[in-house]
This record gives structure tokens, C-alpha cells and sequence, in this order.
């Protein structure tokens, strides 16, 4: 069953970002009267406010973590679309928790202790919550692997282990079902977030969705941000004439999912019943590696730069994620835009961005410092 209502008014809280940008100007085109709720993140929006916020929408420049100002920004709302978060591999642990979990948090009960009339709340949750996805042995059939052990990763062993037998297993699309535990300070907080979500509406009865999304991309996605997106990265790196970076091999995968098919999905999850109260994945269903990915970014931008892999790693990061999308699929989801499209799109846009400035090499001192980024240290023989 479908709830739509023409003229109902949709808040969009991270609305000037890359999935809230293009879902707010879907819902414009759908009827909705859409508010917007943006901090304007400086890592992010190092220009301020940007050109694509739509004139017909109310915009509100304040942070998830201001009590007035969800209180304003919920006001007289029907549905909620939760995107606001602070995301990527930055180094900061507090900011994390306060963005994501409070933010989140305060959102809710706002909502219930104000006996407020939403209908329906969309959260942003991602692929991050998962451990290292779903993998088939051959001894042992489907399992979900431990998140691998950091000295294994520094020895130079990047293969998923059966956790029943320990011989390397090999990747299949991750359901639902798979369980939950990320290991990375973003993986963490979107975990309390989806759960905090999740938990709340089946306390209060408001119909809740949280979205697990695969890793997306396209136009608007910030060339200033050196932590998150791996295209708009290996980009701005190869315009610099610099090498796109890979960590471990380079032959990790990942589900990447063009910014329209999500904003589709949210749009979906809000006016369908089908996926209440579920976490449901949203990406491609296609796995990439991401040396393929330097590869076609390369090629579509026609700069033949080799990427580097220097024998780093990522402690917490998956080595495989595909989505198993079948969930959203019999909702009546399906992806749209293949991965080389979306690359073009994403480059066409750059191409109007003027001057490209690669900021990955001064944030991979910062990932080092902290300790976010290792070095790959591997045992003679």
C-alpha cells in the first residue's frame, strides 16, 4: 500500500548534501513541500551554502544537534528523512558520537515527547554496520565472517576466513539477516542510529525505515572532502596528476550505487508500507573492485595514471560488501544507472566545479598520525 498526500510537508535533515540534495529536488518534483536542515559541514561545503539547494524549498542552516532547531524543523512535518550525519574516515571519535547517535537521538524524542504528527521516519542507515558482509565455504556453506584482526591485516593477509574452519572464503551478496558489528568509529555510530531508529518506532508506532546504503555517488558529492568517496577521491587525485591511492591490493569490493537510485529508494520506503520496521539494503547488487574503480575513473576522465598500492590498511574497514537487495527489490526497488554512467555523470559535473584541488594527500598524514591508516608489515618466509 502506498501513502501519498499531495502538499505533505517532508524535512530532509542533511538536505544540502549529496542523497539529501537529490531527494529533496525528487520530492519537490513529486509534491511535496520539502524544509531542509543543513549544517553546512565546512569539510564538506568549504564554499557555503551551495548553488543546488532549490529555491522552492525552506532551507535551515543549523545543526542536528541544536534542540531549537529540530524543534523548528519539525514543525508541522508528515514525514522525517534522516540523512544528516557525519561520516567518512575522519579522525574524530566525540564528534561521531554527538552527530549521529545524539543527533539521532534527540530527533526521536523530540518527535514522541512532543506528540508530534509524523508519519513516517526514513533513517540513513549503510553497509558499515555489518562485520565483513556474507561469505560461502566450501566446507561450512553461507557464513558471516569476524571483522578481520588487525595483525593478520598487518601481516599482509587481506583473505576472509570461514569462522569455522579458517580457510578463505569467497564473497556473496550480504542480506539483512547478516549480523551486525563494524568495527569503525562511522560504523559504530550508524549502528546506534539505525537501532535507536528501529527500536523507537516500534515503541511510539510511527512506521520506520532504516535504509542500509551501499556506497553512493554521483553529482554533488564533495570534491573538499578528502575522507569519504572513493571516486570523487581517485578524481581529484588523477586532475592533480597525482596516482589514486589503494589500500590493501586494491582488490577489495564494494556495491556502488548512483545518488538517484537512493534517492528513488527513500522516496519508496516513505510512500510504501512493504518495508516498515526493516533495515533494507540499497545499493547495485554488483560487486566492483576498487582498482576497477581507479580504472574507470581514469578512463573516463582520460588521464592514464597508474594507481599506488603501498601496502596500507584500513584496521575495521570490510573487505567485501555487495548488497543483496532482494528485500528492496520485491518492494518494487530496482537500481537504475550502471557504474560507468554514473562515472561520466560525476565527471561531467566536476567539469563544472572550476579549479580541482587534490586534498587526499595532506588528510593521509592525518589518517597516519592518528593511526587510521597501517602499514602492511608482512613475515618473511
Amino acid at each position: 500500500m502506498t501513502r501519498r498526500t499531495p502538499g505533505r510537508r517532508a524535512l530532509v535533515t542533511g538536505g544540502a548534501g549529496l542523497i539529501g540534495s537529490h531527494l529533496s529536488d525528487l520530492l519537490l518534483r513529486q509534491g511535496y513541500r520539502v524544509r531542509i536542515l543543513d549544517n553546512l559541514e565546512p569539510n564538506t561545503h568549504r564554499k557555503g551554502r551551495p548553488p543546488w539547494i532549490p529555491t522552492q524549498a525552506e532551507f535551515l542552516h543549523a545543526d542536528v544537534r541544536d534542540q531549537k532547531a529540530i524543534n523548528s524543523a519539525l514543525e508541522g512535518v508528515s514525514v522525517v528523512f534522516h540523512q544528516a550525519a557525519y561520516g567518512g574516515y575522519m579522525p574524530e571519535i566525540s564528534k561521531y558520537v554527538e552527530v549521529n547517535s545524539l543527533g539521532t537521538a534527540r530527533l526521536l524524542e523530540t518527535i514522541r515527547d512532543e506528540n508530534l504528527p509524523v508519519e513516517k521516519v526514513v533513517v540513513a542507515s549503510s553497509q558499515a554496520v555489518y562485520r565483513e558482509g556474507a561469505a560461502e565455504c566450501l566446507r561450512h556453506g553461507l557464513v558471516f565472517p569476524d571483522t578481520r584482526p588487525t595483525d593478520q591485516l598487518a601481516a599482509g593477509d587481506y583473505a576472509v576466513h570461514c569462522p569455522v574452519c579458517g580457510e578463505p572464503s569467497d564473497p556473496v551478496p550480504t542480506p539483512e539477516e547478516a549480523p551486525m558489528g563494524g568495527e569503525t568509529v562511522y560504523a559504530i555510530t550508524k549502528s546506534d542510529q539505525e537501532r535507536l531508529a528501529l527500536a523507537w518506532g516500534r515503541q511510539t508506532g510511527v512506521p520506520t525505515v532504516a535504509l542500509r546504503y551501499s556506497c553512493t555517488y554521483g553529482p554533488r558529492q564533495s570534491i573538499f572532502n578528502p575522507y569519504t568517496g572513493v571516486i570523487a577521491i581517485f578524481a581529484t587525485r588523477l586532475l592533480n596528476g597525482q596516482p589514486p591511492v589503494l589500500y590493501e591490493d586494491g582488490e577489495q569490493t564494494r556495491d556502488l550505487c548512483f545518488v538517484g537510485d537512493v534517492a528513488r529508494a527513500n522516496l519508496l520506503a516513505a510512500e510504501s508500507d512493504a518495508l516498515d520496521g526493516l533495515p533494507v539494503n540499497v545499493g547495485s547488487g554488483r560487486a566492483t573492485t576498487i582498482r576497477e574503480v581507479a580504472e574507470m575513473v581514469s578512463e573516463a576522465l582520460g588521464v592514464r595514471i597508474e594507481p599506488l598500492a603501498r601496502g596500507e590498511f584500513r584496521p575495521g574497514e570490510m573487505r567485501h560488501l555487495t548488497s543483496d537487495i532482494s528485500r528492496a527489490r520485491a518492494a518494487g526497488y530496482e537500481p537504475g544507472v550502471d557504474l560507468m554512467q554514473g562515472i561520466e555523470e560525476y565527471i561531467g559535473w566536476i567539469g563544472d566545479q572550476g579549479d580541482v584541488r587534490d586534498y587526499f594527500a595532506e588528510a593521509e598524514k592525518v589518517l597516519r598520525e592518528k593511526r587510521i591508516v597501517h602499514e602492511t608489515r608482512p613475515t618473511g618466509p
